[in-house]
């Protein structure tokens, strides 16, 4: 089998040139763990760094030891170094938005207005969206020469690279350009013709949504159009910062055959969209400092002394690492198997601990896994 390139996360994050780490994977593989570590070693090795989670599970300030987590950066006690993390707010994040491109006025009229209130919490992208504008926030401020971004579980840490399109088919709906189309439309004349095609179409769609939805929609979209072009603008832009030499995303898999599925699914998403690779880290895999010791040995070592009625803890523990040894196998097959169909991809792996993370000695253990360094002995 051909050797997968090095992985070597200290290469990555003390390249000056680095400015966004993304962490992307399925759920419950380690990610939003992996995020924090990469974060704790790149502040305490010089960088300036902030942590930013989507996953709104807030298990990045479990990781980190922090209490609570919320839309505005706060600096991580008992780190070495400059870092500071933070979980989005996707609400906050548009309200945010509104404010600092309407004039006090309008963004009252936005902010109070009961379709806005829906749409900017529970719309369909939404999330990854304000995930998009909240990454250009933190770059454009210049506080921080590094961005470390956890996305969401599953397929869904991907759905950020099609925000921009997918914001602008929603401003470019037709439901919107009918909602617009009373206000834009010129002349006497114009506006007889859009006022009986917008009645038409009303009286259909009120008896579907109710006319008070129709109103603050239409109220909605008129306050707001001055402010659709900005919205795709930044999104492009930070679709193309995510494309840049500055940006590294990292595939965060388990030696688990779905985890590993989906980590493939993640790397040709990312080669079809020209989004700069780093590597994968298969975290939580199992390991022996008995790893001479086969498992059929064992296996065999185990049978004898039981066949003789002594040393049963021996033959216990004899049995245990013949498991230990064939879950190590499976995962050795299942990492190959990747690598034999990604084999430009560096790999790196990380140990299981014998318990969740919840605190920068557990993240320092595990960017010191991370950089090959030695650690202590896994559970």
């Amino acid at each position: 089998m051909k050797v997968p390139p090095v992985f070597d996360i200290d290469t990555l994050i003390d390249d000056p040139d680095t400015k966004i780490i993304v962490c992307c994977g399925s759920g419950g593989v380690g990610k939003t763990t992996t995020a924090a570590a990469v974060g704790v070693r790149a502040a305490e090795r010089g960088r300036d760094v902030v942590v930013l989670t989507v996953d709104p599970a807030r298990r990045l300030a479990q990781a980190l030891g922090l209490t609570e987590l919320d839309n505005t950066p706060r600096p991580v006690e008992g780190a070495e170094g400059d870092l500071h993390a933070m979980m989005l707010d996707m609400k906050r994040t548009f309200d945010e938005i509104v404010e600092a491109h309407s004039d006090p006025e309008r963004a009252q009229q936005i902010l109070a207005n009961p379709f806005y209130q829906s749409l900017s919490s529970s719309l369909s992208g939404t999330q990854e969206y304000m995930a998009m504008e909240k990454l250009g926030q933190l770059h454009r401020s210049g506080d921080w020469d590094l961005i470390v971004v956890d996305t969401p579980p599953s397929r869904s840490a991907l759905d950020f690279l099609d925000a921009p399109e997918r914001m602008g088919r929603f401003l470019d709906g037709r439901l919107i350009k009918l909602l617009m189309a009373p206000a834009k439309a010129g002349g006497r004349f114009g506006m007889k013709v859009v006022t009986a095609g917008f009645g038409m179409f009303t009286s259909v769609i009120t008896k579907v949504l109710g006319g008070q939805l129709i109103r603050d929609m239409q109220t909605f979209v008129l306050a707001f159009d001055t402010m659709f072009g900005g919205f795709r603008e930044r999104a492009e832009q930070t679709y193309r910062l995510l494309q840049a030499p500055g940006t590294a995303f990292l595939v965060v898999a388990a030696p688990e055959p779905d985890a590993l599925r989906e980590a493939s699914y993640f790397v040709e998403r990312l080669a079809e969209e020209h989004m700069p690779m780093a590597g994968l880290v298969v975290n939580r895999v199992h390991r022996s400092d008995a790893s001479h010791l086969s498992a059929v040995r064992s296996q065999a070592a185990a049978e004898t002394l039981e066949a003789r009625g002594s040393h049963r803890l021996t033959a216990s523990l004899l049995r245990l690492h013949a498991e230990r040894m064939h879950i190590t196998a499976r995962e050795t097959r299942l990492r190959e198997s990747f690598i034999s169909s990604h084999p430009s991809v560096p790999v790196a792996t990380v140990g299981a601990m014998a318990e969740d993370v919840h605190d920068l000695e557990g993240l320092r253990a595990i960017g010191s896994d991370l950089a090959g360094e030695a650690t202590e002995p896994a559970a």
